[in-house]
């Protein structure tokens, strides 16, 4: 079992109602290898920091069974920094700055070991950098992509480009309603997987997320919180768990892709209780279970007929 995770290494500020946290550990990368490596192992971990990117969070990551040997340390700049401010309901976040450093310098060379890798996740990056991260895998299983508004409004031609390559293309609800015109969410993701992908991801925020294939919709509520304390890694720990079950199952049937959906939104609900990534930190396998048949119980019912 292995699976290649591609994104941003970060160090945050974030301001949320309930606190405020600065350089604080960030990223795609960070969120998506994490919440990965609970469900699989051996995760291969490509990106790249500066000189103040702490040791001890690479340490971390080892500790967690991530293979950092991919990640590149630039001694000459400082690590990718962003500092948000969400709102009081927590679904809108104000950008205040974005000072790229080392991730202005990020041109992925994967290793031949990393180039063998079957299930690759990249995450919310330039779509040309994803291209050159595909462009290498030798013979890949399954590709899943992320990617945002910026991209979809700023290079939609080498974004389409991309998303060709996609076996899994995650997005929100603004994100895919962008990509398409229009606003209809079923009808936009037909019109999605016209451009390449089999499988779509629709994230809803608050309401939860969307499955979609040609012939199947799953549909699964975010989980009951009574204080969400910082949602900036929600979709990134969300790709995580979900590639993470299907790395470790290897089984693409519908069925299956459910219960990834169900995994990826526990990881997503464990990683918004806390500040950064303090929300996937040291989390017991029971506890992640507990999550697991919490999200089972609020979307059982009983069988009846009329």
């Amino acid at each position: 079992m292995s699976l290649l995770v591609v994104g941003t290494l970060a160090l945050d500020t974030i301001e949320t109602p309930f606190g405020k946290e600065e350089y604080t550990l960030g990223g795609s990368a960070t969120f998506i290898s994490t919440a990965a490596s609970y469900l699989t192992s051996d995760i291969r971990l490509v990106g790249i920091v500066g000189y103040d990117f702490p040791q001890k969070e690479l340490d971390y990551f080892k500790s967690r069974r991530i293979d950092t040997s991919g990640v590149e340390i630039l001694k000459d700049t400082k690590t990718f920094h962003w500092h948000g401010v969400y709102s009081t309901d927590m679904n809108h976040r104000d950008t205040i700055t974005t000072d790229l450093n080392a991730l202005a310098k990020f041109d992925p060379k994967i290793s031949d070991k990393f180039a063998k890798t079957e299930y690759i996740c990249v995450g919310n990056i330039d779509p040309v950098i994803q291209q050159k991260i595909i462009s290498q895998i030798e013979k890949p299983k399954l590709i899943m992509i992320d990617t945002m508004n910026f991209w979809i409004e700023g290079n939609p031609t080498e974004l389409f480009k991309t998303i060709k390559h996609a076996d899994i293309l995650v997005v929100n609800d603004s994100e895919a309603r962008l990509l398409t015109g229009d606003h209809n969410l079923i009808s936009s993701a037909k019109k999605i997987m016209d451009m390449g992908p089999k499988i779509l991801i629709i994230k809803k925020g608050e309401h939860g997320a969307m499955l979609l294939t040609k012939d199947n919709v799953f549909i699964v509520p975010a989980f009951p919180l009574e204080k969400v304390f910082d949602p900036t890694g929600a979709g990134d720990s969300f790709a995580g768990g979900f590639m993470g079950w299907i790395d470790k199952t290897k089984d693409l049937s519908f069925e299956n892709l459910k219960l990834a959906v169900v995994f990826g939104s526990v990881m997503a609900s464990l990683s918004v209780e806390k500040f950064s990534l303090e929300g996937l930190r040291n989390l017991e396998n029971e506890t992640i279970m507990k999550r697991f048949k919490e999200f089972k119980a609020i979307t059982n019912f009983k069988e009846i007929s009329l």
